[in-house]
């Protein structure tokens, strides 16, 4: 049986506080950042949680996380 790998792309997005839990970036915060809002885009600086459904798929691409 060989080594579980990270899937080296997921671990650079998602961080995982110290309960556990997966916090990661939200989307549309990339560019065209004249066209947002103020309040739009300090709301999208901020880290989401993972939904609840995808916890396990993420769980399983950083296997030593």
């Amino acid at each position: 049986m060989g080594k579980a790998r990270t899937h080296q792309g997921t671990a650079k997005r998602i961080g995982i506080t110290g309960g556990g839990k997966l916090r990661r970036g939200r989307q549309m915060a990339g560019h065209l950042k004249v066209t947002k809002r103020p309040r739009r885009l300090r709301a999208l600086k901020r880290e989401a949680e993972v939904s609840p459904p995808d916890r396990r798929k993420i769980a399983a691409l950083l296997p030593y996380r």
